[in-house]
């Protein structure tokens, strides 16, 4: 009879085996689309950290400003001989302990919490603008790295046709029925093919790094189907018209200024509430010697402002000064910055028309040249020179539309990330063209 533990052993085993056998040996990472890089971006930022822990410190901030001041404790011996018969000795010394308070007034509290909050929403502003700037350049380094593998695959597609067009020259020349000069031209061409693809695989591993440098993610992980760049998916769009620049949602960069525009009013405010200056108050007991009676005494100090124009006045003049400064500062880059946005609206427009020109027209007329081309070479109505130049201008034609296509969807990125997108967007890992 067989051991239990053996049976056991058997039996785990076998169980290890069917576990294996159910698993894939080489599982194949999940396609990175490019809206999952965005949001692992912005899962990979430190700057959005930092960001966020400068607005609760100022937070904090505000909280302890608003505070009246600590009371000071004072110790005080008075009126002890340093010299002469009683030198040293307390015989006639007073003692006293006092303790004063600074109050300064609920208003003037109340602006200096309030200029450390404004400072807490420039901070939360100027996370919101590093966040949107960081989403556009993810989808920039994506559509790089998806634009590296295109052209290496229309490079392939061309190395491929030119190799059998050399197999198939060198056979003929074999034959004798083609000259040898051909063979030599159509291999030049594949070498030259082969350059081009050389320099495309060295282009796409930095496009590799970028893009890993953004996401955290491994350089080699593949990319997911491109996004649909013909029509913006964020939200943020749903309630503007793209025909009127003036109806565009808000823009980070903007609220950012806005912002710092606020933190400088507070200040202005909080220079204003200087100009009345803070009491302080003294409340102190005295001991003193017998036959003397202790003392109690109440005191009230006020700074005096004498010099007020050249201070106070100036301090609140200069406050006053930045934020007409920002002021004009926010309107000025608000004119240009959504004149930059309606320029790049008008070349996404034009850059998808001339994709669709080139489809319909070109792309179809340049095959047809390779048809015609090699026709009459077959024909000997033509060199073979002609059908290589009717093969580049078809690759030239083909790198033209990826560049093209590379530069429309660049503008779709801006577009499309000018707000920031929250992480759990409806339809954010569909990424498929429709």
């Amino acid at each position: 009879m067989e051991h239990p533990s053996y049976a056991l052993a058997r039996a785990v085993l076998a169980f290890a085996g069917l576990l294996a056998a159910l698993t894939p040996a080489n599982a194949a990472p999940e396609p990175l689309s490019l809206h999952a890089a965005v949001q692992a971006a912005l899962a990979h930022s430190r700057s959005l950290d930092a960001a966020t822990a400068a607005a609760q410190g100022a937070r904090d901030m505000a909280v302890a400003a608003a505070q009246r001041p600590d009371p000071v404790l004072r110790l005080a011996l008075e009126d002890l001989p340093v010299d002469g018969t009683d030198r040293f000795r307390p015989s006639a010394t007073m003692r006293s302990i006092a303790l004063m308070q600074t109050l300064p007034g609920a208003d003037k509290r109340l602006a200096r919490g309030a200029r450390y909050e404004r400072e807490a929403e420039a901070a939360l502003s100027q996370r919101a603008e590093r966040a949107a700037l960081l989403q556009a350049e993810a989808a920039q380094a994506w559509l790089e790295r998806h634009l590296q593998e295109q052209r290496q695959q229309v490079l392939k597609a061309q190395i491929a046709e030119a190799q059998v067009l050399v197999q198939s020259l060198e056979g003929t020349v074999r034959g004798g029925t083609t000259a040898p000069a051909d063979a030599l031209m159509a291999r030049e061409a594949l070498l030259q093919l082969e350059q081009g693809l050389m320099a495309a695989r060295a282009e796409q591993a930095n496009a590799r790094l970028t893009l890993a440098r953004y996401t955290g993610t491994p350089p080699d992980q593949p990319l997911g189907e491109p996004p649909a760049y013909q029509r913006l998916q964020n939200p943020a769009w749903a309630s503007h018209s793209l025909s009127n620049a003036n109806a565009l949602p808000a823009l980070p960069d903007l609220i950012a200024l806005q912002a710092r525009e606020a933190v400088a009013r507070a200040d202005a405010d909080l220079a204003q509430q200087e100009l009345t200056p803070d009491w302080s108050a003294e409340l102190m007991f005295t001991q003193r010697s017998a036959p003397s009676a202790n003392t109690v005494s109440i005191g009230v100090s006020v700074p005096l402002q004498w010099n007020r124009p050249q201070r106070q006045q100036r301090e609140l003049a200069a406050r006053l000064a930045r934020v007409a400064e920002l002021e004009a500062e926010r309107e000025e880059q608000t004119r240009e910055r959504l004149l930059q946005v309606q320029r790049w609206q008008q070349d996404w427009r034009a850059g998808l028309e001339r994709l669709a020109h080139l489809d319909a027209r070109r792309q179809p007329l340049a095959e047809q040249r390779i048809t015609v081309a090699l026709a009459a070479y077959r024909g000997g109505r033509e060199p073979l020179g002609s059908v290589l130049q009717a093969r580049r201008d078809a690759l030239s034609l083909a790198l033209e539309r990826l560049a093209l296509e590379r530069e429309t969807a660049g503008l779709w990125a801006r577009l499309e990330f000018l707000t920031p997108i929250a992480p759990n967007v409806p339809n954010a890992q569909a990424g498929a063209r429709p």
